[in-house]
């Protein structure tokens, strides 16, 4: 399916629920739709369950230097953006006119309005983002949980956190290396052209580069190149967001057997874009979100920690994330630091 085919069909879809809001629907079968969390009926958290305090006490050996890596990029308007999303930044100043101040001490202040969807710049996915019909994670029939201010099931409040192990793996230098690297033109560095498909082995390739095993609990983010073209914004934005590296459904279903709780990617949507198959939409997923319970997290900046993982050949970090609590929503935007 084509990018502008697949907005147009997420844009149909909601307003076919919104002028549908009032009318009563049948009921999906979701037991038939979606896996049962294997963390019980009531789970509402997903792979984060995996975080347990030995993961994160495994994870702390990692920290070897304290240095700190920003793995995100600065929220600022005029970035890629999908499909209608959007970002606007209003800055109010207070009581700057000379005689307005407060106070003997002439106290002045600034403050900031974002006005943004969520799922823009480094943001991670919810369970509550992505589902097959009303189903989503854990079988959960969403329909009836849904509000106009929010998801009454499945929010990013019912997360654990991300203080566990991450691992980089430079698909860049899997296809150099393979000497199968198609790179986009319009990239100043080296990048996987657009409708690459990373598959099992190229993950497998790039884990034994560096000599790693996955572990249960471990976060991956996938370096891929395709990240030069976002931070040439807005020149770039229309090609960042026409096509993309990314996952195949055979290596996503790998990663969720390995047991990881993340899958990131300095791409805006992680999986290959055109799709394996035209006529399924964002197919990885539903197959990590409402089948695993792992979240995604796009337009992560990749660049640093994989030139880092180059230079003093460790792949691995300890991972800072940070995702504030906001109940009720289905994604937000996240603060990402490789501490080594």
């Amino acid at each position: 399916m084509k990018h502008t085919a697949i907005v147009a069909s997420i844009a149909l879809s909601i307003l076919t629920f919104l002028g549908n809001s009032g009318v009563a629907h049948a009921q999906a079968d979701c037991k038939t739709l979606v896996k049962a969390s294997p963390f019980g009926p009531d789970d509402q958290t997903g792979a984060t369950n995996r975080i347990t305090s030995a993961v994160t006490k495994a994870a702390a050996a990692e920290i070897q230097t304290g240095n700190v890596i920003s793995m995100a990029y600065n929220l600022i308007d005029g970035v890629p953006l999908f499909g209608t999303r959007f970002t606007k930044t209003v800055l109010t100043a207070v009581a700057l006119v000379p005689g307005a101040e407060f106070g003997k001490n002439k106290l002045t202040y600034m403050e900031d309005t974002y006005l943004s969807q969520s799922h823009v710049g480094t943001h991670i996915d919810g369970m509550g983002h992505i589902g097959i019909q009303d189903c989503y994670y854990n079988q959960t029939p969403m329909g009836k949980f849904v509000t106009q201010n929010g998801i009454k099931k499945l929010g990013l409040e019912n997360l654990k956190s991300f203080a566990t192990r991450g691992v980089i793996i430079d698909m860049v230098k899997v296809f150099q290396d393979a000497g199968k690297l198609k790179t986009n033109a319009a990239c100043r560095t080296p990048c996987l052209d657009g409708g690459t498909v990373i598959t099992e082995a190229d993950l497998q390739a790039g884990l034994k580069m560096y000599n790693v095993t996955l572990r249960e609990g471990d976060a991956v983010f996938l370096h891929t190149g395709w990240g030069d073209l976002f931070n040439q914004f807005p020149a770039q934005n229309a090609k960042y967001n026409g096509a993309e590296p990314g996952l195949g459904k055979a290596a996503a279903a790998w990663l969720a057997g390995q047991k990881v709780v993340l899958v990131g990617s300095d791409t805006w949507a992680v999986e290959v874009i055109p799709g394996e198959d035209a006529t399924e939409a964002f197919p990885v997923h539903a197959l990590l979100l409402t089948d695993n319970g792992i979240h995604i997290v796009e337009n992560v900046r990749t660049d640093l920690i994989a030139a880092d993982a180059a230079s003093s050949k460790r792949a691995t970090f300890f991972l800072s994330m940070t995702v504030p609590k906001a109940a009720g929503t289905t994604g937000t935007f996240v603060n990402i630091e490789a501490i080594r």
